[in-house]
């Protein structure tokens, strides 16, 4: 089995690292990530400017590939130029903060994972709860134990998933919960400051935090302490609404 790793955090961080490390137990793994940090970039690709990559070596051996670009566009590059042969896996992570929640949306970890899915792979993003001192061997290979078990089901080809990990998590047996993605609304706020020239700039919070959810989500199990797993579908069409739509007659008067 072929597994092509990226990330958005860069070649050189160290989850991808330790993510490859515990990947080659299981797998043949090509590496091909972002030159530089490209967090909340989402499914972004490249379309005005060249893209450039360069082998990266560590020592004697090559690590593999690193890309001018957004996640989207290594994985891209990395199936289409530098692999030998097409991956049978695409992994994206160990993502330094959780992608949980409506940060699905904005986060480039899981939009280096949908960017496999389009090209049919099977592909999983993994995150882990940040901290300075995140011990990402130990979540590297909690994660490699979950893709062991859903490459045993045997998904469909393009079936794609979200593995996030609490730090809570790293000690003793974790419970895995395959939960839904929160839509909640949250992290809206911005902290006005002024800078040394007098002029205004705005910083991004995470306030508000998340609502009390009625019903478990990914947020709701991350602050139990739980693993939590994801399918996910890059289809945003609304078929209740599709449907709805379809039985009015639609007019556009003459021009």
């Amino acid at each position: 089995m072929l597994t092509l790793l990226t990330n958005d955090d860069g070649i050189f961080a160290p989850g991808l690292a330790a993510l490859e490390r515990a990947l080659k137990r299981i797998s043949e793994v090509s590496v091909v990530a972002p030159a530089t940090e490209q967090s909340g970039v989402g499914h972004a690709i490249t379309f005005l400017t060249p893209l450039t990559a360069k082998q990266i070596f560590d020592g004697e051996r090559c690590r593999g590939f690193a890309v001018d670009g957004s996640p989207a566009d290594a994985v891209k590059l990395g199936i289409s130029q530098f692999l030998p042969r097409r991956p049978d896996l695409v992994v994206s992570g160990v993502n330094s903060g959780l992608n949980a929640g409506i940060n699905v949306l904005y986060s480039g970890t899981v939009g280096a994972a949908v960017e496999g899915a389009f090209f049919g792979i099977t592909s999983i993003a993994v995150s882990l709860e940040f901290d300075e001192h995140a011990n990402f061997d130990r979540a590297a290979r909690m994660a490699v134990e979950v893709i062991e078990q859903l490459l045993a089901r045997k998904p469909p080809a393009g079936s794609l998933y979200n593995i996030n990990i609490p730090t809570a998590a790293l000690q003793g047996q974790p419970e895995v919960r395959v939960v839904p993605m929160s839509t909640a609304r949250y992290g809206e706020a911005f902290e006005r400051r002024i800078d040394p020239r007098g002029r205004p700039y705005f910083w991004a919070t995470n306030d508000p935090p998340p609502p009390p959810s009625p019903s478990e989500s990914d947020v709701t199990a991350l602050a139990a302490g739980a693993v939590t797993l994801t399918p996910l579908d890059y289809d945003l069409t609304h078929r209740a609404h599709l449907a709805a739509l379809a039985t009015t007659s639609w007019r556009i008067g003459p021009g």
